[in-house]
């Protein structure tokens, strides 16, 4: 086929869309496809392969197969151009095909022939994907009907894609609602796209570069028991069940850093893009990156699921101080003008919010945190200065459920149905080693499962990281290793952190019901401690 057909039914005055010409393969000799999600009238994927100078174009619309031999219809439309491969965003309504456009996968692809073209001609096509979600082989077979094809999956079984990363561009990182308001990017159009894409990647890269300057590592809460018997003084925040997140804000551009330094950007578009939204002057604030259930509530565990791509749950960054405003620091002002300045700096989003102060009895408050669900209350002197990096009790917390931070320094062998690992074996740093504290066995599902032993193979080693074990027994709530057990167990190197919750600690040191939340990667294995509680 031509693009006559592709260009007649489009009219390029109202539609985003490339108009195109033929044009030759790359210098580079490798051949680009491209998978774009479609909500038109119905949702389907467009399934595009470079062949002739063309996109060799097939809807899907039941999506790309992932099981061996597993089949899906693949309807031929008109040939694409290449700069197709790229274009992204809304389609206006009226027009052929309206409705918004996600590059969804993109890569290269290796036919099995030197002779694509007749391949296809021929009615059957054998290629290899390279893709960001696409790898491994497929077939095209065209059945009786000219324009109707069969998509196979060759070779193994692929684990699908989960549904966050179904709903997550691989060009911008954006979901298809995101999209859905978004200029369409054009890619034949250089004097209005290319070059400021261009400059806007340069700007982006000094800006990660820069922010190491304005890092001011975080203020902690130290844990305690009660509140002080003497409110005055005091306001309370609700305590999120997140990633500690500093945004950063240079020149309109946002990083997001975690307390240990980590640039954690690329994992967040949609919070760098609401602040980026807000319009924001140059600023350091500190924050909590939260996922947020049906019912509003910060849960740890959802956003260890987002990160994993297994859901997509609503996002929020809940701004509770400003550090820096136009290049003035404000660690030395009082805690409530530090809030004062940043509540007159932006309104509230669906995603970008105040952590407003709560007001009333501490006792009273927290029965209601309990009562809605919440993790707990964090206490704040009202005339505190901001104090970088420590933990002076001038910001307590006050947690209803108990949370610990520990270090995986092992795994028992599965039992009964479970397959991969029984339960992780788990410490935190004391006396001048790595002191075990118990098993975790609890808190995960099957694929959970499958994600960490992966995780664990590059960490595996002989010897067992744990300065105090064997066990003589193992307790009274299992929670002990004696040397028997150790031979089945297989040990890690200890960099992974995790976090549990838990009903006590034992008068020997163990974790009791230990229930494993997620991973932590914001959390060097070294500073895991236990948390003391501190009594007034």
């Amino acid at each position: 086929m031509s693009l006559r057909e592709y260009q007649r039914k489009r009219d390029f005055q109202k539609t985003g869309e490339p108009s195109g010409r033929r044009e030759k393969r790359g210098a580079a000799g490798l051949r680009r496809f491209v998978v774009q999600k479609h909500a038109a009238s119905r949702l389907h994927y467009d399934f595009r392969l470079e062949l002739d100078g063309t996109l060799k174009s097939w809807a899907v619309p039941k999506g790309v197969p992932f099981a061996h031999g597993e089949k899906r219809l693949a309807v031929q439309v008109e040939d694409h151009p290449l700069s197709y491969i790229d274009f992204e965003g809304p389609i206006p309504k009226g027009q052929y095909g309206g409705g918004t456009v996600m590059v969804w996968d993109e890569g290269t692809y290796v036919p099995a022939s030197k002779t694509p073209a007749k391949d296809l001609a021929t009615g059957k096509l054998h290629f290899t994907l390279h893709g960001d979600k696409l790898k491994g082989e497929w077939y095209l077979v065209r059945l009786r009907d000219e324009d109707q094809w069969l998509l196979i999956r060759g070779g193994e079984d692929m684990r699908p894609v989960s549904k966050r990363l179904d709903d997550t561009s691989a060009l911008s990182g954006r979901n298809m609602r995101q999209l859905a308001s978004a200029e369409p990017w054009i890619s034949d159009r250089p004097a209005k796209s290319a070059a400021p894409r261009l400059k806007a990647a340069v700007k982006r890269s000094k800006a990660r570069r820069s922010w190491t300057a304005l890092f001011i590592e975080p203020m902690k809460a130290k844990a305690v028991a009660a509140a002080a018997e003497e409110d005055e003084g005091w306001i309370y925040e609700v305590k999120f069940d997140g990633f500690r997140a500093l945004a950063i804000v240079q020149g309109g551009e946002v990083s997001l850093i975690s307390r240990t330094q980590k640039d954690m950007t690329d994992k967040f578009p949609e919070v760098v893009e609401a602040l980026q939204d807000l319009e924001l002057p140059d600023c350091v604030i500190d924050g909590e990156i939260a996922a947020l259930d049906k019912n509003g509530r910060s849960s740890f565990q959802l956003l260890q699921a987002y990160e994993l791509h297994e859901e997509q749950p609503p996002l929020c960054y809940y701004a509770f101080d400003l550090l820096h405003l136009k290049r003035e620091d404000l660690t030395g002002m009082s805690l409530m003008e530090r809030k004062e300045a940043l509540r007159r700096l932006f309104e509230d989003s669906d995603v970008v919010r105040f952590s407003a102060s709560l007001q009333g009895d501490v006792t009273q408050l927290l029965k209601q945190v309990k009562k809605l669900g919440l993790e707990g209350l964090i206490g704040k002197q009202a005339g505190s200065r901001y104090e970088a990096g420590r933990r002076s009790g001038k910001w307590i917390k006050l947690k209803i459920s108990r949370e610990q931070e520990v270090v995986i320094g092992g795994f028992t062998p599965p039992a009964g149905t479970r397959k991969h690992f029984g339960a992780l074996i788990v410490g935190v740093h004391a006396d001048g080693g790595l002191q075990c504290v118990g098993k975790v066995g609890t808190g995960f599902d099957s694929k959970m499962l499958r994600e960490l032993h992966v995780l664990f193979q590059p960490f595996i080693q002989k010897k067992c990281p744990f300065a105090n074990l064997p066990a003589t027994s193992s307790g009274r709530w299992g929670q002990g290793i004696t040397k028997t057990e150790m031979e089945k167990c297989t040990w890690l190197k200890p960099k992974l952190v995790c976090q549990v919750k838990f009903a006590e600690w034992t008068r020997d040191g163990r974790l009791r019901q230990p229930v494993f939340l997620g991973l932590r990667e914001d959390k060097p294995a070294r500073e895991v401690t236990r948390e003391r509680i501190s009594h007034p």
